[in-house]
Parts: C-alpha cells; sequence; structure tokens
C-alpha cells in the first residue's frame, strides 16, 4: 500500500498514536481526545491531498521552506496548520511542544507503515519525500504562525502596560512636586519628594520608549510634527543636560554648516540623547565622546562618536534591533537609568520618520560611530538645479 493510502486507511491509529505522545509533554493538561488532536486530522488530510497533487521540484522547495505553492491543498495545508498552532498556543503549549508534536506525527506515521510491512513500490522513495516534504511545509507555517501570534500578544501587552502607567505615574510625579508646598517640610521631607520625582522621571522615559516601540511594531508608525528648529540648539542642550548628569564624562560638539531646518524638536531630541546616551553607556570614559554637525547641500549629517571596545562585525546590523543583546563588553555595562535597551531602535525608527538614514561603523582604530543623514524639509533645490541655472550659465 502506497504511503498516501496507507494514512487514510490508518488515520484512527496515528491520531490515538498522537494523542498518547501529546499527553506525555502536557503533564497536569486536562484536555480531552478533541482538544488533543486539535486540527491533527486535518492536517493528516491535507497533508495526504498535497503529496497525492502533482508538482515541480521548484514547489516542493517552496513547501519545505513553508510557503504556498499556489495550490489549493498547500493552502488547506497552510491553513490547517496555523489553525494547529493557535489553538496550541491557546492551549498553553510552548513552541518546543509544537515542535516536538510534529516530530511525534512522523515518527508515528512512518513507524505504522513499516510494521505494515508493505509490499515494496518503485514510487516508495518518492512518497516519502514528499511526506517529509508536507510535514516540514506544515510544520514551518506552525512556528510561523505561532510566533507571529506571540510576537503580537507581547507587543499588545507592552502597549497596554505602557498606557496603563502613566496614569498612577503622573499621580506619583504630582504628590512629590506638591509634597514640599504643604506646610513647613523638613529637609528630609524635601529629599524624599525629589528622589521620588526623579524616579518618575526615569520611569516616564521608559514607558515612553515601551509606547514608541508597540507603536511601531503594531504598523503606527513613529509621528512627528515638523516646525522650524536649531538643530545645534538642541544637540547643545542635549550635552548640556548629560554634562550635569554625568559630570566625568567627555563631551564635545562641532557644527559647521546651516542646521535649520523643518523637523520635529523634540523627536530629534530623544534622537541625540539615545544616541549620546549609548556612547556613554559603551565608550572609554576616560575618551571624549564628539558630537559632529554639519549642514550638506541636501540635508544635515549628524554623527555621534566614542572610543572603546569596537563591534564585532557581524553584530553590526543586529544592533538597531529591539530587545536583541551583543556578545560584547556592549552588552555587559547594564543599561543607563531610564533604558530598557530600545534606544537605538528608536532612534533609526524616528530618524527613518524624517525620511533619513542611519548607519554604524566600528573599528578599533576608529572607534563606534553612528552616523545620520537627515534631509531638508521641503527639500532645497542644488545651484545646478535651479531653474534658472543653465540660463546663467549660458550668458
Amino acid at each position: 500500500m502506497r504511503l498516501a493510502a496507507f494514512i487514510v486507511a490508518n488515520t484512527d491509529a496515528i491520531l490515538a498514536a498522537w494523542d498518547e505522545f501529546t499527553r506525555s509533554i502536557v503533564p497536569g493538561k486536562s484536555l480531552d481526545s478533541l482538544a488533543l488532536r486539535d486540527h491533527a486530522p486535518d492536517i493528516l488530510l491535507a497533508t495526504v491531498r498535497d503529496m497525492e497533487s502533482a508538482d515541480s521540484e521548484i514547489q516542493r522547495q517552496d513547501r519545505s521552506g513553508g510557503y504556498a505553492d499556489g495550490s489549493i491543498e498547500s493552502m488547506r495545508l497552510n491553513g490547517a496548520s496555523a489553525e494547529h498552532a493557535i489553538g496550541r498556543l491557546g492551549s498553553g503549549f510552548d513552541l518546543l511542544q509544537l515542535v516536538s508534536e510534529y516530530r511525534a506525527l512522523r515518527v508515528s506515521v512512518l513507524s505504522l507503515w513499516r510494521n505494515s510491512h508493505p509490499v515494496p513500490d518503485p514510487q516508495d522513495v518518492d512518497d516519502l519525500s514528499l511526506f517529509h516534504e508536507s510535514i516540514d511545509q506544515s510544520l514551518a507555517k506552525s512556528v510561523a504562525c505561532y510566533t507571529q501570534r506571540v510576537d503580537e500578544s507581547r507587543d499588545m501587552f507592552l502597549s497596554i502596560l505602557g498606557h496603563d502607567l502613566r496614569n498612577p505615574l503622573s499621580a506619583i510625579s504630582m504628590s512629590a512636586h506638591l509634597l514640599p508646598q504643604i506646610g513647613h517640610p523638613g529637609p528630609e521631607t524635601t529629599e524624599f519628594a525629589t528622589k521620588i520625582t526623579r524616579s518618575a522621571k526615569v520611569m516616564s522615559r521608559m514607558i515612553s520608549d515601551l509606547l514608541d516601540y508597540t507603536r511601531t511594531r503594531l504598523g503606527a508608525g513613529m509621528p512627528i510634527t515638523r516646525s522650524a528648529m536649531d538643530l545645534e540648539q538642541v544637540c547643545q542642550d542635549v550635552l548640556d543636560e548629560y554634562s550635569t548628569a554625568t559630570p566625568g564624562v567627555l563631551l564635545k560638539l562641532t557644527a559647521t554648516g546651516d542646521l535649520n531646518g523643518q523637523w520635529d524638536s523634540d523627536r530629534l531630541r530623544q534622537v541625540v540623547s539615545n544616541l549620546v546616551g549609548n556612547a556613554i553607556q559603551h565608550g572609554d570614559a576616560t575618551l571624549p565622546i564628539v558630537l559632529t554637525l554639519r549642514g550638506e547641500p541636501t540635508g544635515v549629517m549628524l554623527s555621534v562618536a566614542n572610543k572603546g571596545q569596537p563591534i564585532p562585525p557581524g553584530e553590526l546590523q543586529q544592533v538597531f534591533d529591539p530587545l536583541i543583546r551583543g556578545s560584547t563588553a556592549h552588552a555587559n555595562h547594564g543599561n543607563r537609568p531610564g533604558s530598557i535597551g530600545l534606544g537605538l531602535y528608536i532612534a533609526k525608527a524616528l530618524v527613518t520618520a524624517h525620511g533619513g538614514t542611519i548607519k554604524v561603523e566600528s573599528t578599533a582604530d576608529t572607534g563606534t560611530v553612528f552616523t545620520v543623514h537627515l534631509p531638508y524639509y521641503p527639500p532645497r533645490l542644488l545651484p545646478e538645479t535651479h531653474p534658472g541655472a543653465s540660463l546663467e550659465k549660458k550668458a
């Protein structure tokens, strides 16, 4: 009996083995057979139909990578796999348990088929290949759907958490502000109120980072409000704040060219603050951190450079990813107060919202340099593109 026909004829036995294995990996969960099997019958039936459908080598590769090849059977298999993953997540299964189920399904089918002593068929090798490809497709789709739903749930939770924390935090901050004004407070009361206020500001920055993170993850993007501003003044204000908070750090600012434009002042202050804070956190404390501004024909170049242990080349592309830590000393300094490790991710999102770009270079000789190109808004015409430029040159 060919493998596909064997699966159809022995579906009950295969599902019974599935039940037994699933019970062994979720001890303590009172799930009946229907809950345990979930969408397993649909996956098996879709697998058989997928095996029996004619397809090309390219389509087979797509399926093993978790991509639907466009056929109805492949789409059905992906649909059943996605529903199975969501059901398992709702039942409290972790990702390892979900993957283990597919391993058990694969072993159960092949063990039962082998024990039935099927008559050898020239198509057996092809059948096995098609079976593995269909199971691989189903597994890849289930894992992708499971992780996507987990990510969405986490981001939604963080968003709700950030919003819900703002009201009690505002009450704490307001109470700390009013406390010294009630009666005749002593020095200790004033000191306690100051500490509460300082801690509330730190928490406020953390909540703002959470809300910015979830806003981008949930597809809302970073909102910006453009107005005329002087970027040099914003950078100087940020450096002054850090000089007061970290008096032992050497901070330098060099500025040339036209640094005025239509940007979001508060958001760019956040970008500069995140980049400088990152440099302070990871740089060599005995060497200066240099913030450079240069007005160019199409926009402003802003860079923040610090000396210190370089970022390994393999990790350079990950520094802007959220919630990722490197393996170097950069990961071992701990976060600065008010930071939850989202600074670079948020900085990139804000630069992108302004139509700009940000990149990083890091070597032992030059140190680590983050460079931002911020285009003028509205775009400025270059001299050679001025409507009367060609006429002036001819004259």
